[in-house]
């Protein structure tokens, strides 16, 4: 059994309160657990083990993942019998959920259960949404199967319960990514400790090889399960991925007694001490602010932002009646100011979201109209350019970014990081800024060809004009992701109290799921007012006839706008500082 020791509080290791964490397999990230080891005694062995530990199951994930997700409209529109118009409605809904979700699960990792117990679970549920997932495909084989037999070859469409244990599946799925995704990679970036140089410079790398991995485990389900499915059967394909999170579950569990773990150091729920700092400021918005002469030797003096939440730390005689303690510490009011400032950087980076999520959409619809034959008579998938383009591009500049980028700009500028996050986030939206503007220029070369060539009216003719000049758009943003991407991953964890790293991620992911929707809301819009009296509008479906390179000049505002909007809040935005209890 077992043995129970004290765990060390959040601000134990340093005086300057960076949270500790402890060596051991705690059921959960707020218990006492045996075992206290100080983060400097972990060998570069033991790290790299839990790193590899860790890297394999967020890898699984994103395997299962896009497995079953990357072409899910293949199966609704063929096995489930359901117009093209249905199932991107259904997939418009899923995806926006899923995108959504981890704000749900960080919100429990953190406020309850620990990242720890949510990853168990939510691999759990993940395991049984792709089982159930699987058995519905094997149902639905099973009926075509029979109905073929019995009427004459004719297939028959799945029962509504049938449909109904699908949708059920396929948002079990949902649920657990939804748990897993903030969970998992800011419980491998906990393993860190920030006061080792060492340890520090390994941090920011474990972003960028995390990604880059995560990139391999999406390109192969691209490459392996989507042939599988559409050639051998949809269970199989379906079925692989449920094996490969049973094994992850296995992986997870065997690197269980080299994890370590941070701890809430007063044990208060994160949520409810910083959501008291906004209401006790409303409350006493009107107070004159008195502080104690020894509280004020030790507030942060350079950071004058936000200076009406100070007011939360006034004692009004009704906070005295209560007599239960609840009272604002200055740690509190710094918590809730590092919260108050990512507001202006996460909006800022809209518009970048929104540019993000063309390449899978309207990049796509281009690319079907282009000469997509490469090698003699193999054409290659229009949907497919998008994902070796990008994900070739990850995988590639990745490493480069890594081994050849960050030790030079260390070397000039003696950061561990090289760059700092907000710069390496900058760039990454100019790089986005310059994809669209580029993709802008080819889309009207496009027209213009169709044009020169009579083939405006001919919408299922080939545009006599090479896919690859797609390809500079495509790597521009990939190389936009490497920098913004994955600097938003580590400025979000960052920079959030120690006790909401997984709202951090969950942070980082709303700002893809929110660009997702306005782009779907953006082009609903314009759609319909563009098309009026008869007339084409911006996204017909001849798009000889379209006018995507107006849409794409919109998208440029949008991100100009956003890029300058970006540059100002920068300027303004003071990094956390770590304040001792």
């Amino acid at each position: 059994m077992r043995s129970q020791m004290p765990r060390l509080p959040c601000s134990s290791i340093r005086s300057s309160g960076v949270p500790s964490t402890t060596k051991d397999a705690p059921p959960s990230d707020q218990n006492p657990v045996a075992g206290n080891h100080p983060l400097s005694l972990l060998s570069l062995f033991e790290l790299m083990l839990i790193f590899g530990y860790l890297l394999g199951v967020g890898v699984a994930e994103r395997f299962a993942y896009y497995g079953i997700s990357s072409n899910l409209i293949s199966y609704l529109t063929g096995s489930m019998g359901q117009s093209t118009a249905a199932a991107a409605a259904f997939l418009d809904a899923w995806y926006g959920t899923a995108s959504l979700l981890p704000i749900l699960g960080a919100f429990v990792a953190d406020s309850y259960s620990g990242r720890y117990r949510t990853i168990l679970v939510s691999c759990v549920l993940y395991i049984s949404g792709l089982i159930f997932l699987t058995l519905s495909a094997s149902f639905n084989t099973f009926r075509s199967s029979e109905g073929k037999k019995t009427a004459n070859n004719t297939t028959c469409s799945p029962t509504e319960l049938q449909i109904m244990f699908f949708y059920f599946s396929l948002y079990l799925v949902a649920l657990a990514q939804g748990g897993y995704t903030p969970c998992v990679q800011a419980f491998g970036a906990d393993q860190f400790d920030d006061e080792d140089n060492k340890e520090c410079k390994a941090k920011s790398s474990f972003f960028n090889w995390w990604n880059c991995f995560s990139s391999i485990g999406v390109f192969v389900p691209l490459l392996v399960l989507t042939y599988i499915q559409e050639n051998l059967s949809w269970e199989l394909g379906f079925g692989i991925p449920a094996v490969v999170m049973g094994f992850t579950l296995v992986i997870f569990l065997v690197g269980t007694p080299t994890y370590r773990f941070r701890i809430n150091s007063d044990g208060r729920n994160p949520f409810v001490r910083i959501s008291r700092v906004f209401v006790k400021a409303a409350r006493n918005w009107r107070t004159t602010l008195t502080i104690d002469e020894e509280d004020c030797s030790i507030i942060p003096q350079e950071n004058n932002q936000f200076k009406f939440l100070d007011k939360s730390l006034s004692t009004t005689a009704s906070d005295d009646s209560m007599g239960d303690g609840k009272c604002c510490s200055i740690k509190d009011v710094e918590d809730a100011k590092s919260i108050l400032r990512l507001v202006p950087i996460w909006c800022s980076t809209l518009g970048y979201s929104i540019v993000f999520a063309q390449p899978s959409t309207l990049f796509t619809k281009q690319a079907t109209t282009m000469d997509r034959y490469f090698i003699s008579r193999f054409e290659i998938p229009a949907a497919s350019l998008q994902q070796y383009f990008i994900l070739v591009t990850l995988i590639v500049f990745i490493p480069i970014y890594d081994r050849v980028f960050v030790p030079i700009a260390r070397a000039i500028t003696k950061k561990p990081s090289g760059i700092s996050m907000l710069q390496r986030i900058g760039i990454g939206l100019f790089l986005s800024l310059v994809s669209i503007v580029f993709a802008t220029f080819v889309e009207r070369k496009r027209l213009a060809t169709a044009i020169e060539y009579g083939l405006v009216d001919k919408p299922n003719a080939m545009v006599p004009m090479s896919a690859l000049w797609l390809a500079p758009q495509y790597a521009l943003s990939g190389i936009a992701d490497v920098f913004t991407l994955i600097g938003l991953q580590e400025f979000f964890y960052e920079q959030v109290p120690c006790d909401l790293k997984s709202i951090g991620f969950a942070m980082y992911l709303s700002i893809y799921g929110i660009g997702s929707l306005l782009s779907s809301f953006l082009v609903s819009f314009i759609e319909n007012a563009t098309k009026t009296h008869g007339q084409d509008g911006w996204f017909a479906d001849n798009l000889n006839r379209a006018h995507l390179d107006y849409f794409y000049w919109l998208l440029t505002g949008l991100s100009v706008v956003g890029f300058v909007a970006y540059i100002y809040f920068v300027r303004f935005y003071v990094y956390r500082r770590r304040i001792s209890t």
